[in-house]
């Protein structure tokens, strides 16, 4: 038990931001990294917008628009720390 609680343990990652040498290009990453988030999930409503027109496409658009919406959220209020806590 010890020794796969070991393996897990060693397998784990942490989501962390890439690093540069310069705290000014570490911030403009993150900002464009948000506003990738937040473009990619504009974009998800519309298609989840025009999916849901059609009866057929309904439920698609309903999952497409609502992922959209966790994407934008997530682009305007999502913070990774540095140090992955």
């Amino acid at each position: 038990m010890e020794l796969a609680l070991l393996i897990l343990r060693s397998q784990e990652v942490v989501m962390t931001h890439v690093s540069s040498a310069h705290p000014l290009l570490s911030g403009i990453a993150r900002l464009c990294e948000h506003a990738v988030a937040i473009v990619v999930g504009l974009v998800m409503m519309i298609v989840g917008l025009g999916l849901g027109v059609t009866m057929i496409m309904l439920p698609v658009g309903l999952v497409v628009g609502l992922l959209g919406v966790a994407v934008f959220l997530g682009g305007i209020f999502a913070h990774i720390d540095e140090t992955g806590v």
